[in-house]
């Protein structure tokens, strides 16, 4: 397929827009270059996604991910089939994104196509870095870095995107549970004695609370563990990561307070909220970010 560039990315621009993401709005924060390349890197994993999330049986959803696969291949070694890869290779030769972190996107997404849960935290940590924490790494390679060395910022990115991941889990975690998926490790629920059907519980038992008093403990230490990650993106990146990270930590604090009656129904951040978040994260330094990260 002979795509023109421009065009390409529009189409991409389209993508992102279209899934009205509550993220895709602040991509207005970044110079051109840097936001083409995000909705380039949206657009990617937005279809790998509606793959992995539509209606077909998982036998089919596979072999669509892993046509998606073969095309992301064709597309790096130059003949794109899809309107949407042309801007995603220049994206990526553009940033010096590593092409892995795109493979990993789709391991991750391929990983819940039958949902099997996790033994251990450590698993589940894998499952977290392939859907959360590789997104993360191919936005900062876009962002670009304070000092131009990556070596101190992939492992708190790592940590960032897991914490922003196991959030997300405690967010969803009774409509999961009610769809049969339980993503907190096996070991946890044995060592609280609550078994998965309890996570549909909107009421909860007090061995419930428990567990989701550790899930979110167990989160807040890895936003603390990446903090100081801010600091060392460029500038330009830096007020994304900063909304996006006082987003996800006003979302576990909002968990954190509902969590005490039993599993979590999606609580959503308030406009009041998120408008704070907003304030303090077009402060010069982040007011949010500052404080805790």
């Amino acid at each position: 397929m002979n795509v023109d560039l421009d065009y390409s990315y529009q189409a991409c621009e389209a993508v992102a827009r279209k899934a009205a993401s509550n993220f895709v709005w602040c991509f207005q924060l970044l110079p051109r270059p840097q936001r083409n390349a995000l909705y380039a890197l949206y657009a990617f994993a937005r279809h790998a996604d509606d793959l992995g999330d539509s209606p077909l049986p998982a036998s089919v959803r596979r072999d669509a991910l892993a046509a998606w696969r073969r095309q992301l291949e064709e597309a790096l070694a130059g003949r794109c089939r899809d309107a949407t890869l042309p801007a995603l290779v220049h994206a990526v030769h553009a940033f010096a994104v590593p092409e892995q972190y795109l493979f990993d996107i789709l391991d991750g997404v391929e990983m819940d196509l039958e949902p099997r849960g996790f033994d251990t935290f450590e698993a589940l940590r894998v499952y977290c870095s392939r859907v959360a924490a590789s997104v993360g790494l191919a936005c900062l390679h876009i962002w670009g870095f304070a000092d131009g060395d990556d070596r101190v910022a992939v492992p708190l990115a790592i940590e960032r995107g897991v914490a922003f991941q196991l959030t997300n889990i405690l967010r969803d975690l009774r409509q999961d549970a009610q769809c049969g998926r339980v993503y907190l490790p096996r070991q946890d629920l044995h060592r609280f004695d609550c078994p998965p059907d309890a996570l549909q519980d909107p009421g909860g038992s007090e061995s419930t609370r428990a567990l989701l008093r550790f899930e979110i403990a167990r989160a807040e230490s890895l936003y603390r563990s990446s903090r100081g990650l801010a600091a060392l993106v460029h500038p330009a990146g830096r007020r994304m990561l900063n909304l996006m990270t006082g987003t996800y930590w006003h979302l576990l604090q909002r968990i954190r307070r509902s969590a005490e009656s039993g599993p979590v129904e999606s609580p959503r951040l308030t406009l009041a909220t998120r408008l704070h978040i907003l304030h303090s994260s077009l402060c010069p330094w982040g007011r949010v970010c500052r404080e805790r990260f």
